[in-house]
């Protein structure tokens, strides 16, 4: 498939994040025909806005359940604040861009797009933080009238279009949250 516009490249990482997200939680090791179904559905609903990403208002829940820790290591050692999408690149200095870090992520990701920042360490970002990233910069780009700008034609953003996945590792090889969660999440949080 041939990924043209900012939307495309968006709502395509998004549909992959639902296909991952079912195959997390179901335990598959590969993705199968069900895991292919949904992201097919997924993306082609969001296209013809028959379907829509969850609000971000689930995943401010999910703070309050997750464990409290580094959203990049994992560490509960000195946590602070960090955002997602810095500040300083044009993100809000608001909750929903707003997650746990510890100071050594924090001051190593300094003012970098957190997906960057990954993908230079080698490390795919967990599932829920990377719903999270995205609906960050779906509804950024929304609000900006991006979606249906050419790839090529993108403007200077707040985050790294190149950092965006296309395609993501098989379910053995991602983790839904950086640490293991001692609580379950109820599904209707989990799938949104």
């Amino acid at each position: 498939m041939e990924i043209k516009t900012i939307g495309e490249l968006l709502l395509w990482s998004y549909a992959n994040l639902a296909m991952a997200h079912s195959a997390i939680t179901t335990k598959a090791e590969k993705y199968g025909r069900t895991q292919f179904m949904i992201r097919s559905r997924l993306y082609a609903g969001l296209n013809k806005q028959t379907m829509s990403i969850g609000p971000l208002a689930d995943d401010e829940r999910l703070k309050m359940v997750l464990p409290q820790a580094c959203c990049y290591c994992g560490s509960r050692n000195h946590l602070s604040v960090d955002h997602l999408i810095p500040t300083k690149r044009g993100g809000a200095n608001a909750g929903d861009n707003l997650v746990w870090a510890c100071r050594s992520c924090n001051s190593s990701k300094c003012a970098r797009d957190a997906l960057e920042w990954l993908m230079e360490k080698d490390q795919f970002p967990p599932v829920l933080l990377l719903r999270r990233y995205l609906k960050l910069v779906i509804e950024m780009s929304r609000d900006r009238s991006l979606m249906d700008v050419p790839l090529a034609a993108a403007p200077e953003l707040p985050f790294s279009l190149s950092a965006i996945p296309q395609a993501f590792p098989q379910p053995s090889q991602l983790r839904l949250w950086v640490v293991e969660m001692t609580q379950p999440i109820a599904p209707r949080d989990a799938a949104r």
